[in-house]
This record gives C-alpha cells, structure tokens and sequence, in this order.
C-alpha cells in the first residue's frame, strides 16, 4: 500500500486503486492510496500554512534540498527506470532516459534558486530608486500526465520549490508510482512539512479542489485539450472573483516535412522516432508527416521497411523497440482511429494490427504501429491528436504547400524538417507556426535546461523548463525609495 503525503505524514485514502503493468497486465505494481476531496483540502491547508517559511528560507537551503533530491533519482536511475517502464509501457532505455532527465532537472533548479536576480533602476525622479525582485507565487497546484511519470513532474515540482512556493501535485491515475517515489525521495532530502503534498485520485475530486479552492494560488496543468480549457474557466471564475494563475501544455499535431533534397537516412529515422518510440504516446510526437513528391515514394517505402523491423514486446525486454500502449482505452482509440483512416480512404502502407498475446509472450496492451500514405490535410487522422503509433503521410508539390501544410493545424507545439537546404533551414524554422521547431532531428526530445511549450491550440501561459520557468512561478515585484 502506497499511501498520499499530506503534511509530512504518510496517509490513506477513501479509498484503493490498482497498479498494473500494460505490458502484462498479470503484474499488479501495487496498491496506492486514493484521496477524497477532504483530504485534497487538507493538503492545500497544509501547502498554505508552510508558505510563510517556505518563501522565506534561504537560497541555500532550497539548493541543498532539490540538489540532494537530484542526486538520489541519478543514482537510483536504473531502478526507478525499471519501476517507469513498468507502470507506463515505455521501453527501459527510454524510462531510464526519462528518470535522468528528471534528476538533472532538479540539479539544474538547485542552482537557479541561488540565480533568482533582480534589477536596481534609476528612477527619472531625482533621489528615487527603483527595485525590480521576483516572489514566490504562493500555493501551486501541479496536475500531470501519464506519459511522463517522472519527468513532467519534475520540471513543474522543482521550479514551484525552486522559487519559494508550496505544491499539492495531483499524479495521473494511470502512473501513481514515480510520483509516489518522487515524493519520498524529496521527504528524505529534508524538506519541511507541508512544502511539498502529494494527493492521489480522480480529478473529479482532488483535481476539482485544486481548481476551486481559492487557497490555490495557481495552476500548472499538463493533459487534454477539453481538460485543460476546464482548468482555465476555473481558474478564470473562482468564487471570491480572484482569479488563479494557470499555465496549460495540452495537445498536438506536430508535422515533420521531407523535402527532397533531405538525406533519406536522417529523415527516416527521425520520422520513426517521432512518429512511434515511446509508442507514440508524446505531446511532441509527429503524426504527420508532409513528403514532397520528388521523394515521397521512397520515403515510405524506406519508413515501412525500418517499421517491420521494429520488435514490439515487454518493455522491460532486452530488444524491445516498441512497448506496450498504456491501457485498453488507449488501445481501443488508436484501433478506432485506423479504422477512421480506412474508412476515409488512406491506405495502410504498414502495422495496425493488434498483437495477439501469445505473441507477445504475455497479456497486455500491445499494437503494431501503423503508417498511412495517401492522406489528405482534411481527414481526421490527418487533424486529431491520437496519442499512439499511428502515422499519416501526406504528399504536397514542393516547400512552399509543405510549410503551408505544416501550419494548417489548430495547435502549434513542434514541427519539424528534413532537408539539406539552408535556405529552407532558415525560413523553416522563423515561419513554422510552432513552439519548438526541429532539423534533422525527431521532434520528440528536447534538453532540459531550455523553455518547453508551443503556441496556438497547444500551450497557454509563460514557457515550462529553464530560466523561463521562473516567469510562471514567481511574481514581479517593483519597489520604490526616497533617499
């Protein structure tokens, strides 16, 4: 049993959900408590009594405290790796990968809660000075995704203690077990009860509290398009008419255009790590791919090909390239929408059969990534985000209808481009309507130390990661003296 930490003590819940692992569903993770809507009050009352102190500690000690953190998730990296690839799906190296970004990310606020600068302005008055200096916000109130367990976690939990505020975080229920251990990991490290509270269950309840409670300073939301425009009118009609700082990373589209100068090899195989590694289940993932005619034949032919190679399997396995799908709803939406890419006259060029389990050698979730040729811009696979391995390829004439299609989408996160061509290079990357634009490279993975977020449909409010976090989770403060 895996119990919420609510004021420093370890509690239970109203209630008990089961953790499964998706590639055998056999494997029961554990047992983890599931908060009420009390307890969720409880929480907040606790984050809102710690921040007087909290926000007022010493850079030094919020440094040792997330530095500390940082290091133990480094070293145990392996480990929580193995639990991550467990209870989400992703292969190991891509879980392990995951949990070394987490650590780096708390290392690299230990050291911006020393940075936290500020400005001395001379005023146009004589005798006056000015003071520009960032505060803590207050309470935060964190709600993360599954498809991150650790590292979304990470880069919204560390900046909030970073700069001196309070958090109750509110975990996916799909992947309770690497923020559990994310939260005894920063218990240990010594922080002060009440900093930090970590309530598991439905949104319903704990996620409902968050968004009401006008204790809640503001809101930090990763998810769905409809859920995150639920937290902005929440936060945008609290009862005692304030409303709550919020910031929204939810969904995308993201195009990866081939030009046909671009080196076949590169852009294969940054279109199939894109498009299907961590089964395709990233908000940066590139479910279209928009091909220019001179190439498009053998680009698919060579994505097909690399795609029947991959071995789908147990993510904990030695050789696994494609894990499972997280759960049997996911599964059940990424088959629904290859019938819909049938239905509407692509053709499946590769994949979309789900595995059968005795091929996989156990009961879970798994699907053989699909790729469609022959789309169009206004098919729905073509528009809607699926959040699986299921891949379009739409054929347009040449850059300018490539560029023109890359930014015919309601959301704007990444995009990206193959090509040898810096002339291309260049107006791609200051035209592409997108927040992170990409190379040669996949779209999916970016560094921890730089901003995270798009535009459009994608992303409301100040940028996630790096120096820019702070702009989210501190407040401007400008103060005058009379000499």
């Amino acid at each position: 049993m895996y119990k919420n930490l609510i004021n420093g003590e370890w509690l239970e819940g109203a209630r008990v959900s089961r953790n499964v692992n998706p590639s055998d569903t056999r494997d029961l993770i554990g047992e983890f408590a599931q908060a009420d809507a009390e307890q969720a009050r409880e929480a907040v009352a606790a984050a809102r009594a710690a921040f007087p102190a909290w926000s007022q500690s010493t850079p030094q000690q919020r440094f040792d405290i997330l530095d500390a953190a940082g290091t133990e998730i480094l070293s145990r990296r392996a480990e929580l790796g193995d639990l991550l690839a467990r209870e989400e799906g992703k292969t190991l190296p891509e879980a392990i990968g995951e949990v070394g970004r987490a650590g780096n990310i708390f290392k690299f606020f230990a050291g911006e809660a020393l940075r936290v600068g500020g400005e001395s302005i001379p005023s146009v008055r004589p005798g006056v000075g000015v003071e520009v200096t960032r505060e803590a916000l207050g309470v935060i109130g964190l709600i993360t995704p599954w498809n991150f367990p650790i590292a979304i976690p990470a880069w919204k939990l560390a900046p909030a203690l970073a700069f001196g505020n309070t958090v109750v975080m509110k975990p996916a229920d799909l992947v309770p077990a690497s923020a559990w251990h994310l939260a005894d990991i920063l218990q240990r490290a010594g922080l002060p009860k009440g900093v930090f509270n970590l309530v598991m269950g439905r949104g319903s309840e704990v996620g409902a509290v968050l968004l009401d409670d006008t204790r809640v300073d503001a809101i930090s939301f990763t998810g769905s398009v409809s859920t995150g425009k639920k937290v902005a009118a929440a936060c945008m009609n609290r009862a005692d008419g304030r409303m709550a700082k919020f910031q929204l990373e939810m969904g995308g589209k993201n195009p990866f255009v081939v030009l046909d100068d671009a080196d076949l090899e590169i852009a294969v195989s940054s279109a199939l790590n894109s498009g299907f590694f961590s089964t395709g289940q990233r908000c940066t993932a590139s479910s279209r791919l928009i091909v220019t005619e001179g190439i498009h034949d053998r680009f698919v032919a060579a994505l097909a090909m690399k795609m029947n190679a991959l071995k789908v399997d147990d993510a904990r396995k030695a050789g696994t390239d494609i894990g499972p799908v997280v759960d049997n709803s996911q599964l059940a939406q990424d088959l629904e929408y290859i019938a819909i890419g049938k239905a509407e006259g692509a053709r499946l060029v590769a994949g979309g059969e789900p595995i059968e389990l005795s091929s996989a050698g156990a009961p879970g979730f798994y699907l053989k990534p699909a790729l469609f040729s022959e789309a169009s811009a206004e098919m729905r696979i073509s528009r809607e985000e699926i959040f699986g391995p299921v891949v379009s390829v739409i054929r347009v004439k040449d850059y300018d209808e490539a560029l023109a299609m890359a930014n015919d989408t309601p959301f704007g996160l990444a995009s990206g481009i193959a090509t040898t061509s810096l002339k291309h290079a260049t107006h791609f990357k200051r035209h592409a309507q997108a927040g992170m634009v990409m190379v040669n490279l996949p779209t999916a993975g970016v560094d921890y130390h730089v901003p995270f977020g798009g535009r459009k449909g994608s992303s409301y409010g100040p940028r996630e990661q790096g120096k820019y976090a702070a702009e989210f989770y501190t407040t401007v403060k400008t103060a005058y003296t009379q000499a």
